[in-house]
Protein backbone atom coordinates (compact mmCIF):
# COMPACT_ATOMS: atom_id res chain seq x y z
CA UNK A 1 0.00 0.00 0.00
CA UNK A 2 2.97 2.55 0.75
CA UNK A 3 4.37 1.82 -2.43
CA UNK A 4 0.86 2.44 -4.32
CA UNK A 5 0.50 6.00 -2.81
CA UNK A 6 4.05 6.87 -3.85
CA UNK A 7 3.14 5.79 -7.24
CA UNK A 8 0.00 7.60 -7.19
CA UNK A 9 1.40 10.69 -5.67
CA UNK A 10 3.94 10.58 -8.59
CA UNK A 11 0.88 10.25 -11.25
CA UNK A 12 -0.71 13.27 -9.34
CA UNK A 13 2.40 15.15 -9.47
CA UNK A 14 2.87 14.37 -13.31
CA UNK A 15 -1.19 15.32 -14.28
CA UNK A 16 -0.98 18.25 -12.34
CA UNK A 17 1.86 19.81 -14.37
CA UNK A 18 0.50 20.06 -17.09
CA UNK A 19 -1.32 23.29 -15.47
CA UNK A 20 0.66 23.93 -12.21
CA UNK A 21 3.99 25.73 -11.99
CA UNK A 22 4.97 23.97 -8.57
CA UNK A 23 4.32 20.65 -9.90
CA UNK A 24 5.98 21.11 -12.95
CA UNK A 25 9.08 22.42 -10.92
CA UNK A 26 8.53 19.32 -8.37
CA UNK A 27 9.24 16.99 -11.92
CA UNK A 28 12.00 19.27 -13.87
CA UNK A 29 14.08 19.70 -10.49
CA UNK A 30 14.41 15.58 -10.21
CA UNK A 31 15.13 15.05 -14.09
CA UNK A 32 18.44 13.36 -14.18
CA UNK A 33 18.60 13.54 -10.01
CA UNK A 34 21.22 10.44 -10.35
CA UNK A 35 23.55 11.81 -13.06
CA UNK A 36 23.74 15.57 -11.66
CA UNK A 37 24.65 14.04 -7.62
CA UNK A 38 26.96 11.80 -9.40
CA UNK A 39 29.11 14.68 -10.91
CA UNK A 40 28.54 16.40 -8.03
CA UNK A 41 29.94 13.83 -5.35
CA UNK A 42 33.31 13.20 -5.24
CA UNK A 43 34.03 9.46 -3.53
CA UNK A 44 35.43 9.10 -0.44
CA UNK A 45 33.43 12.37 0.72
CA UNK A 46 32.73 12.29 4.38
CA UNK A 47 29.13 13.84 3.74
CA UNK A 48 26.29 14.98 6.64
CA UNK A 49 23.07 14.83 4.85
CA UNK A 50 20.47 16.48 5.88
CA UNK A 51 16.55 16.29 4.37
CA UNK A 52 13.64 18.98 5.02
CA UNK A 53 10.42 19.12 3.45
CA UNK A 54 10.20 22.77 2.60
CA UNK A 55 11.10 26.03 3.65
CA UNK A 56 10.24 26.05 7.20
CA UNK A 57 11.47 22.77 8.28
CA UNK A 58 14.83 24.12 6.52
CA UNK A 59 15.10 27.12 9.13
CA UNK A 60 14.50 24.64 11.78
CA UNK A 61 17.54 22.15 10.57
CA UNK A 62 19.55 24.97 9.90
CA UNK A 63 20.82 26.32 13.33
CA UNK A 64 22.10 22.48 13.61
CA UNK A 65 23.67 22.69 9.86
CA UNK A 66 26.12 25.69 10.36
CA UNK A 67 27.06 24.05 13.87
CA UNK A 68 27.75 21.13 12.34
CA UNK A 69 29.94 22.90 9.57
CA UNK A 70 31.57 24.69 12.66
CA UNK A 71 32.43 21.71 14.39
CA UNK A 72 32.79 19.08 11.61
CA UNK A 73 34.48 21.08 9.12
CA UNK A 74 36.40 17.88 7.57
CA UNK A 75 32.89 16.88 6.17
CA UNK A 76 31.24 18.68 3.43
CA UNK A 77 27.32 19.12 3.98
CA UNK A 78 24.79 17.65 1.64
CA UNK A 79 20.97 19.51 1.57
CA UNK A 80 17.90 17.52 0.15
CA UNK A 81 13.84 19.11 0.20
CA UNK A 82 10.82 17.32 -0.90
CA UNK A 83 9.06 20.73 -2.13
CA UNK A 84 9.74 23.03 -4.72
CA UNK A 85 9.31 25.93 -1.60
CA UNK A 86 11.81 25.04 0.59
CA UNK A 87 14.63 24.13 -2.45
CA UNK A 88 13.92 27.04 -5.45
CA UNK A 89 14.15 29.47 -2.68
CA UNK A 90 17.56 28.08 -1.12
CA UNK A 91 18.87 25.98 -3.60
CA UNK A 92 22.01 28.53 -3.33
CA UNK A 93 22.17 28.61 0.31
CA UNK A 94 26.04 28.90 1.10
CA UNK A 95 25.78 27.04 4.25
CA UNK A 96 26.38 23.62 2.72
CA UNK A 97 28.36 22.14 -0.55
CA UNK A 98 24.96 20.64 -2.81
CA UNK A 99 21.41 21.69 -2.89
CA UNK A 100 19.18 18.92 -4.39
CA UNK A 101 15.76 17.49 -4.43
CA UNK A 102 15.05 14.36 -2.95
CA UNK A 103 14.18 11.69 -5.80
CA UNK A 104 10.88 9.84 -4.63
CA UNK A 105 11.05 7.49 -2.26
CA UNK A 106 10.86 3.96 -4.21
CA UNK A 107 13.55 0.97 -3.41
CA UNK A 108 15.31 1.68 -6.66
CA UNK A 109 15.75 5.74 -6.13
CA UNK A 110 17.01 5.27 -2.19
CA UNK A 111 19.30 2.85 -2.81
CA UNK A 112 20.80 4.51 -5.81
CA UNK A 113 21.27 8.07 -3.97
CA UNK A 114 22.70 6.33 -0.65
CA UNK A 115 25.13 4.36 -2.85
CA UNK A 116 26.07 7.69 -4.59
CA UNK A 117 26.19 9.61 -1.15
CA UNK A 118 27.12 7.43 1.00
CA UNK A 119 26.15 9.93 4.48
CA UNK A 120 28.43 9.57 7.33
CA UNK A 121 25.37 10.83 8.95
CA UNK A 122 21.79 11.19 7.95
CA UNK A 123 19.41 14.08 9.49
CA UNK A 124 15.61 14.05 8.97
CA UNK A 125 13.83 17.34 10.25
CA UNK A 126 10.46 17.50 11.98
CA UNK A 127 7.65 14.93 9.90
CA UNK A 128 9.83 13.69 7.61
CA UNK A 129 9.26 9.81 6.90
CA UNK A 130 10.41 8.01 4.16
CA UNK A 131 10.46 4.16 4.25
CA UNK A 132 12.89 2.99 1.91
CA UNK A 133 15.11 5.45 2.71
CA UNK A 134 14.85 5.13 6.25
CA UNK A 135 14.97 1.27 5.42
CA UNK A 136 18.56 1.80 3.48
CA UNK A 137 20.06 3.58 5.71
CA UNK A 138 19.30 1.02 8.60
CA UNK A 139 20.36 -1.61 6.90
CA UNK A 140 24.13 0.21 6.02
CA UNK A 141 24.09 0.97 9.61
CA UNK A 142 24.09 4.55 8.54
CA UNK A 143 23.36 7.29 11.61
CA UNK A 144 20.05 8.65 10.90
CA UNK A 145 18.74 11.46 13.24
CA UNK A 146 15.07 12.75 13.20
CA UNK A 147 15.39 16.36 14.97
CA UNK A 148 12.41 19.00 16.39
CA UNK A 149 10.33 16.17 15.90
CA UNK A 150 6.27 16.36 17.12
CA UNK A 151 4.11 13.18 17.53
CA UNK A 152 0.48 14.18 17.72
CA UNK A 153 -2.00 12.19 18.98
CA UNK A 154 -3.67 11.19 16.02
CA UNK A 155 -0.53 10.24 14.53
CA UNK A 156 -0.75 6.81 12.06
CA UNK A 157 2.25 5.63 14.35
CA UNK A 158 -0.41 5.22 16.95
CA UNK A 159 -3.21 3.89 15.53
CA UNK A 160 -4.09 0.29 13.95
CA UNK A 161 -2.25 0.59 10.54
CA UNK A 162 0.05 2.44 11.39
CA UNK A 163 2.76 -0.64 11.10
CA UNK A 164 4.71 1.23 8.16
CA UNK A 165 5.07 4.38 10.59
CA UNK A 166 6.40 2.38 13.42
CA UNK A 167 8.46 0.70 11.49
CA UNK A 168 10.39 3.80 10.13
CA UNK A 169 10.37 5.41 13.67
CA UNK A 170 12.51 2.23 15.11
CA UNK A 171 14.88 2.91 11.81
CA UNK A 172 16.03 6.00 13.24
CA UNK A 173 19.13 5.80 15.64
CA UNK A 174 17.90 8.56 17.47
CA UNK A 175 14.62 11.10 17.98
CA UNK A 176 14.75 14.49 19.21
CA UNK A 177 11.30 15.51 20.08
CA UNK A 178 9.86 19.08 20.61
CA UNK A 179 7.71 18.90 23.93
CA UNK A 180 6.61 15.81 26.83
CA UNK A 181 3.80 15.09 24.98
CA UNK A 182 5.87 13.84 22.28
CA UNK A 183 8.17 12.16 24.37
CA UNK A 184 5.30 10.38 26.17
CA UNK A 185 4.20 9.28 23.12
CA UNK A 186 6.93 8.13 20.87
CA UNK A 187 8.34 5.79 23.65
CA UNK A 188 5.18 3.70 23.81
CA UNK A 189 7.04 2.24 20.65
CA UNK A 190 10.53 3.11 20.74
CA UNK A 191 12.73 2.83 23.51
CA UNK A 192 13.23 5.49 25.28
CA UNK A 193 16.91 5.00 25.20
CA UNK A 194 16.73 6.06 21.75
CA UNK A 195 14.37 9.35 22.54
CA UNK A 196 15.39 12.74 23.88
CA UNK A 197 13.38 15.68 24.99
CA UNK A 198 15.41 18.49 22.89
CA UNK A 199 12.73 21.26 22.23
CA UNK A 200 12.26 23.29 19.27
CA UNK A 201 15.69 24.22 17.02
CA UNK A 202 13.57 27.02 15.61
CA UNK A 203 14.37 28.80 18.65
CA UNK A 204 17.83 28.30 18.45
CA UNK A 205 17.19 29.89 14.93
CA UNK A 206 15.24 33.16 15.22
CA UNK A 207 17.39 33.98 18.64
CA UNK A 208 20.64 34.06 15.77
CA UNK A 209 18.59 36.16 13.41
CA UNK A 210 17.57 38.66 16.38
CA UNK A 211 21.20 38.88 17.80
CA UNK A 212 22.50 40.06 14.41
CA UNK A 213 19.91 42.34 13.29
CA UNK A 214 20.91 44.78 11.34
CA UNK A 215 18.30 48.59 10.74
CA UNK A 216 16.99 48.72 7.75
CA UNK A 217 17.01 52.47 6.87
CA UNK A 218 14.13 52.85 4.39
CA UNK A 219 11.84 51.45 7.12
CA UNK A 220 13.02 53.70 9.64
CA UNK A 221 12.20 56.79 7.90
CA UNK A 222 8.84 55.18 7.09
CA UNK A 223 7.78 54.07 10.58
CA UNK A 224 9.00 57.55 11.88
CA UNK A 225 6.11 59.05 14.29
CA UNK A 226 4.00 56.19 13.86
CA UNK A 227 2.17 53.59 15.33
CA UNK A 228 3.60 50.18 13.84
CA UNK A 229 1.77 47.02 13.53
CA UNK A 230 3.94 44.51 11.23
CA UNK A 231 1.80 41.44 9.37
CA UNK A 232 3.71 38.76 7.83
CA UNK A 233 2.87 36.30 5.57
CA UNK A 234 -0.83 37.15 5.43
CA UNK A 235 -3.18 35.57 2.53
CA UNK A 236 -6.32 37.48 1.41
CA UNK A 237 -8.37 36.48 4.27
CA UNK A 238 -5.70 37.90 6.46
CA UNK A 239 -5.57 41.07 4.37
CA UNK A 240 -8.98 41.81 4.63
CA UNK A 241 -9.50 41.89 8.22
CA UNK A 242 -6.10 43.69 8.64
CA UNK A 243 -8.66 46.55 6.21
CA UNK A 244 -10.80 46.78 8.83
CA UNK A 245 -8.41 47.24 11.12
CA UNK A 246 -6.98 50.15 10.05
CA UNK A 247 -10.80 51.54 9.07
CA UNK A 248 -10.94 51.72 13.16
CA UNK A 249 -7.53 52.99 14.46
CA UNK A 250 -6.52 55.96 12.22
CA UNK A 251 -3.50 56.29 14.04
CA UNK A 252 -1.91 52.70 13.04
CA UNK A 253 0.31 52.30 10.45
CA UNK A 254 0.74 48.80 9.08
CA UNK A 255 4.02 47.10 7.06
CA UNK A 256 2.37 44.01 5.27
CA UNK A 257 4.50 41.27 4.05
CA UNK A 258 2.57 38.69 1.98
CA UNK A 259 3.09 34.99 2.10
CA UNK A 260 2.82 35.23 -2.19
CA UNK A 261 4.32 37.60 -3.85
CA UNK A 262 2.78 37.46 -7.13
CA UNK A 263 1.56 40.16 -9.31
CA UNK A 264 -2.32 38.79 -9.03
CA UNK A 265 -1.25 38.94 -4.96
CA UNK A 266 0.28 42.41 -4.86
CA UNK A 267 -2.75 43.81 -6.91
CA UNK A 268 -5.24 42.28 -4.41
CA UNK A 269 -3.33 44.17 -2.03
CA UNK A 270 -3.02 47.23 -3.58
CA UNK A 271 -6.88 47.37 -4.63
CA UNK A 272 -7.56 46.31 -0.55
CA UNK A 273 -5.28 49.17 0.61
CA UNK A 274 -5.83 51.62 -2.24
CA UNK A 275 -3.45 54.26 -0.70
CA UNK A 276 -0.51 51.82 0.08
CA UNK A 277 3.24 52.31 -1.17
CA UNK A 278 5.20 49.80 -2.52
CA UNK A 279 8.83 49.32 -1.04
CA UNK A 280 9.73 48.93 -4.17
CA UNK A 281 8.62 52.80 -4.72
CA UNK A 282 10.42 53.97 -1.27
CA UNK A 283 13.85 53.08 -3.33
CA UNK A 284 12.56 55.59 -5.16
CA UNK A 285 11.34 58.61 -3.01
CA UNK A 286 14.25 60.69 -0.71
CA UNK A 287 15.03 59.19 2.02
CA UNK A 288 11.94 56.53 2.47
CA UNK A 289 9.69 58.97 3.32
CA UNK A 290 6.14 58.07 2.71
CA UNK A 291 2.75 59.64 3.84
CA UNK A 292 0.97 56.40 3.43
CA UNK A 293 -0.44 54.37 6.48
CA UNK A 294 0.08 51.52 4.66
CA UNK A 295 3.41 49.92 3.38
CA UNK A 296 3.46 46.45 1.22
CA UNK A 297 6.85 44.33 1.08
CA UNK A 298 7.42 43.68 -2.39
CA UNK A 299 10.18 41.39 -1.77
CA UNK A 300 11.26 38.16 0.03
CA UNK A 301 13.15 37.92 2.63
CA UNK A 302 13.33 41.11 5.23
CA UNK A 303 10.36 39.39 7.44
CA UNK A 304 12.01 38.74 10.12
CA UNK A 305 13.61 42.00 10.41
CA UNK A 306 10.94 44.24 10.21
CA UNK A 307 8.98 42.60 13.31
CA UNK A 308 12.10 44.57 15.14
CA UNK A 309 9.83 47.77 13.74
CA UNK A 310 6.80 46.71 15.18
CA UNK A 311 4.37 47.75 18.70
CA UNK A 312 2.25 45.04 17.86
CA UNK A 313 2.76 41.75 15.37
CA UNK A 314 0.47 39.39 13.23
CA UNK A 315 1.10 36.51 11.63
CA UNK A 316 -1.14 35.49 8.88
CA UNK A 317 -2.08 31.76 7.91
CA UNK A 318 -5.10 31.66 10.51
CA UNK A 319 -8.01 31.35 8.55
CA UNK A 320 -6.01 28.98 6.07
CA UNK A 321 -5.78 24.48 6.35
CA UNK A 322 -2.80 24.63 6.80
CA UNK A 323 -2.62 27.00 9.73
CA UNK A 324 -0.29 30.14 10.92
CA UNK A 325 3.09 30.87 9.78
CA UNK A 326 6.57 31.40 12.32
CA UNK A 327 5.38 33.49 15.44
CA UNK A 328 8.40 33.00 16.95
CA UNK A 329 10.42 35.49 14.39
CA UNK A 330 8.04 38.28 15.70
CA UNK A 331 8.04 36.89 19.36
CA UNK A 332 11.70 36.95 19.79
CA UNK A 333 11.76 40.84 19.32
CA UNK A 334 9.14 40.83 22.48
CA UNK A 335 6.19 41.89 20.32
CA UNK A 336 3.38 40.30 21.47
CA UNK A 337 1.73 38.22 18.25
CA UNK A 338 -2.00 38.42 17.06
CA UNK A 339 -2.73 35.55 14.41
CA UNK A 340 -6.20 33.81 13.04
CA UNK A 341 -8.09 30.47 14.66
CA UNK A 342 -6.22 27.97 12.85
CA UNK A 343 -3.76 27.59 15.10
CA UNK A 344 -3.89 24.65 17.56
CA UNK A 345 -2.10 22.53 15.67
CA UNK A 346 1.10 24.50 16.49
CA UNK A 347 2.56 24.36 19.83
CA UNK A 348 4.52 27.68 20.46
CA UNK A 349 0.90 29.26 19.78
CA UNK A 350 -0.46 27.92 22.21
CA UNK A 351 2.48 28.18 24.48
CA UNK A 352 2.48 31.91 23.46
CA UNK A 353 -1.16 32.59 24.48
CA UNK A 354 -1.11 30.58 27.89
CA UNK A 355 2.19 33.41 28.93
CA UNK A 356 0.25 36.15 27.75
CA UNK A 357 2.22 36.77 25.15
CA UNK A 358 -0.54 36.49 22.10
CA UNK A 359 -4.30 36.78 21.00
CA UNK A 360 -6.43 34.04 19.06
CA UNK A 361 -8.89 35.79 17.48
CA UNK A 362 -11.96 34.96 15.28
CA UNK A 363 -13.79 37.83 13.99
CA UNK A 364 -12.61 41.57 12.81
CA UNK A 365 -14.16 42.98 15.82
CA UNK A 366 -12.19 40.69 17.80
CA UNK A 367 -9.00 41.87 15.88
CA UNK A 368 -9.96 45.47 16.20
CA UNK A 369 -10.69 45.28 20.36
CA UNK A 370 -7.58 43.17 20.73
CA UNK A 371 -5.50 45.43 18.92
CA UNK A 372 -6.94 48.07 20.52
CA UNK A 373 -6.83 47.25 24.31
CA UNK A 374 -2.82 46.37 23.45
CA UNK A 375 -2.24 50.19 22.18
CA UNK A 376 -4.39 51.80 24.36
CA UNK A 377 -2.89 50.07 27.85
CA UNK A 378 0.77 50.66 27.99
CA UNK A 379 0.71 48.30 30.49
CA UNK A 380 -0.77 45.67 29.01
CA UNK A 381 1.66 45.98 25.98
CA UNK A 382 4.39 46.29 27.96
CA UNK A 383 3.51 42.88 29.76
CA UNK A 384 2.74 40.83 26.68
CA UNK A 385 5.72 42.32 25.07
CA UNK A 386 8.02 41.14 28.02
CA UNK A 387 6.57 37.95 27.63
CA UNK A 388 7.19 37.15 24.11
CA UNK A 389 11.08 37.66 24.46
CA UNK A 390 10.85 35.93 27.50
CA UNK A 391 9.42 32.86 26.03
CA UNK A 392 11.61 32.37 23.15
CA UNK A 393 14.78 33.19 25.48
CA UNK A 394 13.98 30.20 28.00
CA UNK A 395 13.17 27.69 24.88
CA UNK A 396 16.68 28.04 22.98
CA UNK A 397 19.06 25.41 23.56
CA UNK A 398 17.65 22.53 21.02
CA UNK A 399 20.69 22.69 19.13
CA UNK A 400 23.70 22.39 21.65
CA UNK A 401 22.26 19.42 22.74
CA UNK A 402 21.69 17.79 19.61
CA UNK A 403 25.57 18.26 18.93
CA UNK A 404 26.67 17.78 22.07
CA UNK A 405 24.65 14.11 21.85
CA UNK A 406 26.78 13.47 18.56
CA UNK A 407 29.47 14.13 20.12
CA UNK A 408 29.44 12.02 22.39
CA UNK A 409 28.50 9.19 20.61
CA UNK A 410 31.43 10.05 18.42
CA UNK A 411 29.44 9.24 14.83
Amino acid sequence: MYNISVRLYQLAILIASLFNKKAKLWLEGRRDIFSKLQNAVGSGEKIIWMHCASLGEFEQGRPVLEELRQQYPQHRLLLTFFSPSGYEIRKNYTGVDWVFYLPLDTRANAQQFINIVKPSLSIFVKYEYWYHYLYQLHQKNIPVLLISAIFRENAPFFKWYGSVHRKMANYFHHLFVQNPESYERITTIVPAEKVSLAGDTRFDRVKTIADSFEPLPLIEQFITNKKILVAGSTWPEDELMLKKLMEAQADLALIIAPHEITDTHLGFLKDTFREAAFYSELLKVNNGISTSRVLIIDNIGMLSKLYYYSLVSYIGGGFNKSGIHNTLEAAVYGRPVLFGPNYQKFAEAISLIKNKAAFGYTTDTELIELTQSLLNNKEQLMEYSRNAGEFVASNTGATSLIVSWLKKTAF
